[in-house]
């Protein structure tokens, strides 16, 4: 499991013109990708960590300042671009495994206490932030477990 953390002032999730996720900072916007083997142990793992990172003014966390989270489901982020032009996307897991797993993901955060809006799982969606500061961390579960 991969989680692009980004400190935003504000961000927001459209889908064909409709806004279906926003928030307004100080918040995170957390893109996730899930890979064939991600089980609850990633999601607890990474949803603590989005929570606790401390990032924010006096090095405060969002669970300490009460941050909402904009979660998008974002496959690409387990893109492979060793060979050629064209990425591989074998090692992303197809929706009927990743969605629940997500889905978990997103109920593990608010049972943590955060406020979290969502993008629309398999949608093509246009996300816009403004990146405050800027920070953007990679949290990955190959590297945190």
């Amino acid at each position: 499991m991969r989680v692009i953390l980004q400190r935003v002032s504000k961000a927001r999730v459209e889908v064909d013109g409709e806004t279906v996720g926003v928030i307004e900072g100080p918040g995170l916007l957390a893109l996730v990708g899930i890979t064939h083997d991600d089980s609850e142990v990633e999601v607890a793992k990474l949803a603590e960590k989005t929570l606790n990172q401390r990032i924010f003014e006096g090095e405060k966390s969002a669970s300490d300042i009460d941050a909402p989270v904009l979660a998008v489901s974002q496959f690409t982020l387990y893109a492979d671009m060793k060979k050629g032009r064209r990425p591989s996307w074998s090692k992303a897991a197809p929706g009927h495994v990743s969605e629940p797993v997500y889905n978990q993901y997103v109920e593990k955060l608010r049972e943590l206490g955060a406020h979290v809006e969502t993008g629309q799982f398999g949608a093509d969606m246009q996300v816009s932030l403004v990146n405050d500061g800027p920070v953007t961390l990679i949290l990955d579960s190959q590297e945190l477990l």
